[in-house]
């Protein structure tokens, strides 16, 4: 299975609307689920933003600080999940964050366990998104960006976006070295390509997402869908992006494989020379 984090710079750049796009298009083999965990320590979005505040503050990540504490946290975590499709099939399901930024200083022991149980949640067949927003890759959540499969940087292709993702992207690579593939979803919404972001931030464009922000509404504050959303530019986009994501991973599992050994004959062959 894979763990994906998505993280952010300055501004809004759209890392919650990102990381709910592949929620909403992660490819899912039968049996297969894909969780979507706001891990922000500035608060999450989702409760009040895409699910419109139909839910109270009762799920989500603060009463896993609680569990924590208790050495419950495995069996907390799966009570804590919002099931957000139509059909109830609960394969898409949604992790709150906090809705109070004053809790993050209570969920710093949590932070190591829970990547932990991220990092094991293979054996249950689920893929984990985590929405880091603008800070939770540094500090006391970036334990989860570490031990994620691929942290996607989220960046508007404008002069303001691409001197925070600059920035952004330094901090990863001293902080997860090469342990860790970085990837960058380029929200198209200014002049620079993508081409001229590889060959200026030194990264590869995992995958450019339209700025749509009728379509982006629907995702991030629960708005009205418009005609064809599903077919719409930007799932087509996420689509795609979730592929390519899933590609990153492929990349860095190939990388990192153990070598087999050579044969005996390769080894007497170089022998003889």
């Amino acid at each position: 299975m894979t763990v994906i984090a998505l993280a952010g710079g300055l501004g809004a750049p759209g890392v919650t609307t990102a990381a709910m796009a592949l929620l909403m298009t992660w490819p899912l083999p039968e049996g297969h689920r894909v969780i979507l965990a706001e891990a922000d320590p500035d608060g999450g979005a989702i409760l009040p933003g895409a699910l419109q505040g139909a839910l109270d503050n009762a799920h989500g990540l603060r009463n896993l600080a609680v569990a924590g504490r208790q050495g419950q946290l495995g069996e907390a975590f799966w009570r804590q999940l919002v099931d957000i499709t139509d059909a109830g099939t609960r394969d898409r399901l949604v992790l709150p964050g906090l809705y109070d930024p004053a809790h993050a200083s209570a969920m710093e022991p949590v932070w190591k366990p829970l990547a932990g149980l991220f990092s094991g949640i293979e054996e249950h067949g689920h893929d984990v998104l985590i929405d880091l927003g603008r800070r939770g890759a540094f500090g006391p959540s970036s334990v989860l960006a570490q031990r994620a499969d691929a942290v996607v940087l989220v960046a508007r292709n404008t002069l303001r976006g691409l001197q925070s993702a600059q920035v952004r992207l330094d901090a990863l690579r001293e902080q997860l070295g090469t342990s860790t593939e970085i990837g960058m979803f380029l929200i198209d919404s200014g002049p620079f390509s993508k081409e001229e972001v590889r060959a200026n931030l030194g990264v590869t464009v995992t995958a450019v997402l339209p700025w749509r922000p009728k379509e982006a509404a629907v995702l991030s504050d629960g708005a009205e869908q418009p005609r064809r959303f599903e077919s719409g530019e930007l799932m087509r986009a996420a689509r795609s992006a979730a592929l390519r994501v899933q590609e990153l991973v492929a990349i860095r599992r190939s990388r990192l494989a153990p070598r087999p050994p050579a044969s005996g004959l390769g080894r007497v062959v170089s022998g003889a020379r």
